[in-house]
């Protein structure tokens, strides 16, 4: 297994719910390295260039309320096959079918209130990556 890079978003719902320290505790206990971490608000332009696939559909107006309805906490997690094994913590967009044990599972809400963003490939983990953090917010230690 190849070593990857995952960009991880903690949403608005993390945030809010004082959430962040659990999940990211739960992918240090995972193994996985956090090369950069920080806080941010999202810009409209930051977002629709990440939702691009989606910001033709009517529900795009509600995913950038609900993004920028308080500060998020973006992560680059890093490790061995991080991508995958990150789904598998998160359990499935819809959080109304995670199931307990998962992230999702144990703190979404829904399919928009799911707790964490993170990349769905390797291939969109290294452009995620570099579209939240610049090089000099990645950290090799």
């Amino acid at each position: 297994m190849a070593t990857e890079r995952s960009l991880i978003l903690l949403k608005p719902d993390c945030v809010q719910k004082k959430l962040c320290g659990e999940v990211i505790k739960r992918f240090e206990n995972a193994g996985f390295t956090i090369r950069g971490i920080k806080m941010l608000r999202l810009t409209d332009a930051l977002l629709a260039e990440h939702y691009s696939h989606i910001a033709d559909r009517p529900f795009f107006p509600e995913i950038v309320a609900f993004m920028q309805s308080s500060p998020v906490v973006g992560l680059v997690l890093e490790g061995e096959g991080v991508v995958g094994k990150i789904r598998d913590m998160l359990g499935p967009t819809n959080s109304k079918e995670a199931a307990p044990g998962t992230i999702r599972g144990d703190f979404g809400g829904d399919m928009m209130v799911n707790v964490c963003h993170a990349s769905d490939s390797p291939e969109n983990g290294e452009i995620e990556v570099k579209r939240f953090f610049g090089a000099d917010e990645i950290f090799d230690y």
